[in-house]
């Protein structure tokens, strides 16, 4: 599956994003205007300015309906969800081309909120994935303890942890150990 840089780095924020909601014995990860301010600046979005409250609540709003995205049992779900979300942000497709980046498509005003750049952008990222016939890509991980998100992008949609070298070699660990204890008795 061919996907473009923008569009790549936008399902990267997104899962960020998606994950940085509270769960089980896990705080929010965006707690506050600051945590929100270093998420921003860790994904070169430009344009934040001054952050409030109101951005925060805004972005959690955001962020739910990102999660119901991941959860969406179906493509014409999905494509519902997505269809609401862009549409709320106030869509402005414009080419730009910056910091080093080949001419790609930026999905919201200039003068948008973060909110509604999370929205957008990454809305369209999942709307590319979607139209892709690849609504599956977007899932959870099966490791009990964990229902981080995470875009399958392997050759055959195999993946099936949120990430080989923690969730899934704890797993393939626990189940090694015990195989060798049910083989001792």
């Amino acid at each position: 599956m061919l996907i473009p840089h923008d569009t790549r780095i936008a399902l990267d924020t997104v899962v960020e994003l998606v994950n940085t909601a509270p769960e089980g014995e896990h705080g929010d990860g965006l707690p506050d205007t600051g945590a929100l301010h270093a998420f921003a600046e860790r994904h070169h979005i430009s344009g934040v300015g001054v952050l409030t409250g109101k951005d925060l609540h805004a972005v959690h709003e955001v962020r739910a309906r990102f999660a119901e995205i991941f959860a969406a049992a179906d493509a014409a779900v999905a494509a519902a969800l997505v269809n609401r979300l862009v549409a709320a942000a106030g869509t402005t497709p414009q080419l730009t081309n910056h910091d080093g980046y080949d001419w790609h498509v930026h999905y919201f005003a200039p003068d948008a909120s973060l909110a509604d750049h999370l929205a957008a952008d990454c809305g369209m990222a999942l709307a590319f994935i979607v139209v892709a016939g690849e609504q599956e890509r977007l899932r959870r991980c099966e490791a009990p303890d964990c229902r981080h998100a995470f875009v399958d992008l392997s050759r055959n949609r195999s993946r099936r942890y949120c990430s080989s070298r923690t969730c899934g070699n704890r797993l393939h660990v626990a189940a090694y150990r015990a195989r060798r204890r049910e083989a001792a008795r």
